[in-house]
């Protein structure tokens, strides 16, 4: 079921009535009907993933629990990471790993291995999540919920469930116990987030994905400036298209009184890499520092140790988006970018003082978020190709012909189409500038009456006089 279908725009309203409706002590089994069902929309047989995972990690919490024996609660780890590892693999990964073995079976004449499945809807998203869980319990950071019907909540809460925010344990868990009342001040602020959600992907991803897929989807047909404009879009596009399904599912979930994690902050304002992934996908960035980048000894390493840690990490991030090596070079080539921050950082210190950059701070600090910004822009050449031969057929082709005032950029779409869509992008980038200096949501409470509700219906308007109502899935549904 899709957040911007009017199966949602029916179901949502439901679910919350009939949750608060209800006694406390029946509130979990609801919402837990209510989120297989909602991911059951997509392909019924697929929930059994779902509960398979569910059910071997609450086995494997259960059996750490009850020893101190650390072989045994290794045993018990190793148990739930094969078992969410392997369906992640087989489902994901397999024809991947397949295809690039071609080699190895034609030599030996024998038939390839692929599989012809569906990949099921934010596997690599709850996969996570409830790996999340087993391994806070192994290292001892919180005890096993011995409550099946909660834990199997926490892993399929349908906000959620299939695109995110990645939540722990530690935090989702606990908030499933409290009986949480009605509270207009939520529901309020829920409401008035998920519509900056669905504007974010009504009004400026499913406008720009017409452009960005004619251009992408046909390397070698558009040169220069289209090209060049059709990345720029999907940098907004991407952004628009997973913040946007963060904001509703934060927003939904705080409407029914439970809190989710940030999983966006203005992230384009970033003045370097580090800075952007601090701002990007946040809930992604901290699980692979938490557990793999921790793990690999962090920064506590000699320093080619600390590149290579970097390295791994961000190339495992790149994996994680999607079975392909556009997707695993986009993820390296951040790490290289780090890397490098961090090898040349006294040069660049020597740099800002000699032309006396640091004494004019907003213009480093506008500079600073302006490379940033066309590094990241650069990597999502990668990142939207459909394979390594059309990201390099694409990135060449911008310098192909190109000139400023090229008449050809609005041949993907219509000019009006164009203006509206960057005219979207403007206005919601001077709402980010506003959020960088306190609550647009605390500003707006303090106005007269009026004022509120006429931005409320102006939100609302926008969104539908300008929305794309086509029903298009979110991008991060493929990973």
């Amino acid at each position: 079921m899709l957040f911007n279908s009017l199966d949602f725009l029916v179901f949502f309203p439901i679910a919350v009535m009939v949750y608060f409706a209800l006694p406390f002590r029946f509130r979990w089994l609801f919402l837990l009907a209510a989120s297989y069902y909602f991911y059951a929309c997509w392909e019924p047989g697929y929930l059994l993933l779902i509960i398979a995972s569910t059910v071997v990690d609450y086995v494997a919490a259960l059996g750490m629990g009850g020893t101190e024996d650390m072989r045994v609660r290794r045993r018990y780890l190793l148990m739930s990471l094969l078992c969410n590892f392997g369906l992640l693999f087989t489902f994901k990964y397999f024809n991947f790993f397949a295809s690039n073995f071609d080699f190895f079976f034609d030599f030996y004449r024998l038939p390839k291995p692929m599989l012809r499945v569906l990949l099921p809807v934010g596997i690599s998203f709850y996969t996570f999540q409830t790996l999340s869980y087993t391994i806070d319990v192994y290292r001892g950071d919180r005890e096993p919920e011995k409550h099946f019907g909660y834990f199997a909540l926490y892993v399929s809460f349908f906000p959620q469930l299939v695109a995110g925010p990645i939540e722990r344990s530690t935090r989702l868990l606990p908030q499933f116990f409290v009986k949480h009342g009605f509270d207009y001040d939520r529901m309020r602020s829920g409401l008035l987030l998920m519509m900056a959600g669905f504007y974010k992907k009504l009004v400026i991803a499913d406008r720009f994905s017409v452009y960005v897929n004619d251009v992408y989807n046909n390397p070698g047909k558009y040169h220069g400036m289209p090209v060049i404009a059709a990345t720029y879009f999907f940098s907004f596009q991407i952004f628009c298209d997973f913040s946007g399904y963060s904001d509703i599912a934060i927003g939904a979930a705080r409407v029914m009184g439970f809190d989710l994690m940030e999983n966006f902050r203005r992230p384009y304002f970033g003045t370097s890499i580090s800075d952007f992934w601090r701002r990007w996908h946040i809930s992604l960035s901290t699980w692979m520092r938490d557990y793999l980048y921790i793990s690999l000894g962090g920064n506590r390493v000699s320093k080619l140790n600390w590149y290579r840690n970097l390295l791994l990490t961000f190339g495992l991030s790149g994996l994680w988006h999607g079975a392909g090596w556009t997707y695993i070079i986009w993820g390296t080539l951040h790490g290289v970018y780090l890397v490098i921050s961090i090898i040349t950082l006294p040069l660049r210190t020597k740099l800002h003082n000699l032309t006396g950059l640091t004494r004019v701070p907003r213009i480093h600090h506008v500079l600073k978020i302006f490379i940033t910004f066309h590094l990241v822009w650069v990597s999502w050449y990668l990142f939207r190709a459909s394979d390594l031969s059309a990201s390099a057929t694409l990135f060449m082709s911008q310098f192909k012909d190109f000139t400023f005032f090229d008449p050809a950029i609005f041949e993907p779409l219509n000019s009006v189409e164009v203006i509206v869509g960057v005219l979207a992008i403007v206005a919601m980038e001077i709402v980010h500038i506003f959020q960088g200096r306190g609550s647009v949501e605390g500003w707006l409470l303090r106005q007269p009456l009026p004022l509120r509700w006429g931005v409320y219906y102006a939100m609302i308007f926008v969104i539908l006089a300008f929305g794309k109502f086509t029903e298009q899935e979110f991008i991060y549904f493929q990973f």
